[in-house]
């Protein structure tokens, strides 16, 4: 671990390779889990407001579901998430065959929003815990991911570098400056 501004880093970023690899794991983190997608109280407003734009792009039981449960959730941990259908899908997904992608994203390519994805989907699989005094920023093991893995051992990317545009946006380019020089003082 080490510091960067108000962050407490977790080498592993530095030190493990990820690329996704979607025509393997299908977008399984999007189907996956038991919980939603993590959402800052910013990004529930968004997600309210650009709802009528998005809504085109999801599926029937999508749409159905934040409808009735809202455009977010309160998970059980009291912290805020997406949306899920009956427990399992994020109410955001749509699906390309049999690949998982963000209903949200599709929007942003075709210039209907401006607002990519939440900014836990566009980490991953960095996690970012919030803490009064600091952000802990870790590497997140997961087994659906495990293609991803070996696809990024296998190109030689890190995982700072495959997520390099969502840690930009989370904590601004002078950090991930700064990162990038622990970066190369941990190579030589």
């Amino acid at each position: 671990m080490f510091q960067l501004g108000k962050t407490i880093v977790s080498e592993e970023i530095l030190e493990k390779e990820f690329v996704c690899n979607l025509s393997a794991c299908k977008g399984g983190c999007c189907v996956d889990g038991d919980a939603g997608a993590p959402l800052t109280e910013e990004e529930t407003k968004i997600l309210a407001e650009i709802f009528p734009k998005v809504k085109p792009f999801l599926r029937p039981e999508g749409i159905v579901a934040i409808e009735e449960q809202g455009t977010f959730v309160v998970g059980e941990d009291g912290e805020f998430e997406t949306t899920l259908i009956d427990g399992a899908d994020c109410a955001y997904v749509i699906f390309d065959g049999k690949t998982a992608l963000c209903g949200i994203e599709q929007a942003y390519n075709q210039g209907l929003i401006d607002w990519k994805k939440p900014v836990s989907c566009h980490l991953y699989p960095i996690r970012v815990k919030e803490f009064s005094e600091f952000s802990a920023v870790n590497y997140h093991k997961w087994h659906i991911c495990d293609d991803a893995c070996s696809l990024g051992k296998e190109l030689g990317v890190p995982v700072y570098k495959f997520v390099k545009e969502a840690l930009v946006r989370k904590f601004g380019q002078e950090w991930y400056s700064e990162l990038e020089k622990v970066a190369e003082e941990l190579e030589k």
